[in-house]
């Protein structure tokens, strides 16, 4: 190529040439490819190094979405609506825009569905969903080596608060109730069981396992904002076997 010649700074410029990436391209080189100039390194060099400041706050995995979590997503999803068996990633990033960043590499990576994105002033996090799980888990380990982390550097779930409060009275179910229009209601006389995380998407991991282990109704579940919170409800020994398992569910995430 000659046209095409070296250049360092002890050299000076052909006239009417230009420099490019510490080549000089002569004004009539006919290129008929692109070169990427200086700049535009600085500029994918400054984007990969935010997309590796970004921290991975919560991973959830869920194999088989139960038949009243996945309605309850339901409800509070914007996107493509889950059916029970989906499998289902749930993520949480910090900061709260780089959400779109992950949101991006993983709907690129496979055809999984987007069934929700929240975007919070600290937070972000959003839920792919497919039927089959090796097309979720693919978008996920995509995520994960781009953003340079991995399930192990994901933030350990907490658990704020957990209890079991046995034959609710009339008053406290009415309240609860009106409070809650998007999972089933709790009647009195029936157990509660309640449960807050930090961070907020591990209920999620909860709720399912307390659905597959225990006949238990599906109150509240907020998987976002600050911390997450469970309420579920049912006979006295159903509610003591969901909760059973749901504390195990967080426990095994924490080993």
């Amino acid at each position: 190529m000659k046209n095409i010649a070296s250049f360092n700074s002890r050299e000076r410029r052909i006239s009417g040439s230009q420099l490019v990436t510490g080549s000089e391209v002569g004004p009539h080189a006919g290129a008929s490819c692109v070169i990427t100039t200086d700049s535009e390194k600085s500029l994918v060099s400054r984007q990969a190094s935010h997309v590796q400041q970004i921290e991975l706050r919560t991973y959830v995995f869920l194999d088989s979405l139960q038949p009243q979590l996945a309605a309850y997503m339901g409800t509070a999803s914007q996107g493509f609506l889950p059916i029970p068996g989906d499998a289902c990633l749930w993520m949480e990033v910090s900061p709260g825009m780089a959400v779109h960043r992950v949101t991006d590499i993983a709907l690129k990576a496979s055809n999984v569905r987007l069934g929700q994105m929240v975007v919070e002033r600290a937070f972000g996090s959003l839920a792919l969903y497919h039927r089959d799980q090796s097309t979720v888990l693919h978008s996920g380990d995509v995520v994960l080596d781009a953003i340079g982390s991995s399930v192990d550097k994901r933030t350990k779930p907490q658990v704020s608060w957990t209890e079991v409060i046995r034959a609710i009275t009339p008053d406290h179910a009415v309240l609860i109730n009106r409070q809650n229009r998007r999972g089933s209601m709790i009647q009195a006389g029936m157990s509660m069981f309640i449960l807050e995380t930090e961070p907020a998407g591990y209920v999620l991991k909860a709720a399912n396992e307390a659905e597959k282990a225990s006949n238990i109704t599906v109150v509240d579940v907020k998987g976002v904002g600050a911390f997450g919170r469970l309420t579920l409800a049912g006979t006295e020994g159903d509610v003591e076997e969901a909760a059973s398992a749901a504390m195990r569910s967080i426990d095994l995430i924490n080993r």
